[in-house]
């Protein structure tokens, strides 16, 4: 397994883009909506990225339940089932937001969410 990202929701998207590209020096990989109310930036130089995600509708932002740590896995599939058995805390079922992409939460043993990503292979 990868360490692929490091996901973080932000109150003010042009702020934090400012921050992690002007101040930190990292440049803007790709930019894009995530839906409707959502807009997601990956920033960074190599393999790891910092995600940088703003919901305009996420009125209960509290900053410990907006991070999360990302990982890149082979098959969401094996590994939620893997986690189930394990007894990991699984928070969510496989989500696929477009065709390349799917991906699922879940926490570690001190409460920090951890997704796991599979990039989808295609044809």
């Amino acid at each position: 397994m990868r360490f692929l990202q490091v996901t973080i929701a932000v109150r003010d998207l042009e702020e934090s883009v400012n921050f992690y590209r002007d101040v930190v020096g990292l440049p803007v990989k790709r930019r894009f909506q995530g839906g409707p109310d959502t807009e997601i930036v990956f920033l960074g130089e190599g393999e790891t990225d910092i995600e940088l995600l703003f919901d305009r509708k996420n009125e209960d932002f509290s900053v410990g339940s907006s991070m999360s740590i990302g990982f890149e896995t082979e098959s969401a599939d094996e590994l939620i089932a893997s986690l189930r058995e394990r007894g990991v805390k699984v928070l969510s079922g496989i989500i696929q937001p477009n065709p390349s992409v799917r991906f699922f939460f879940a926490e570690d043993p001190n409460g920090v969410r951890i997704e796991f990503v599979e990039r989808v292979k295609t044809r």
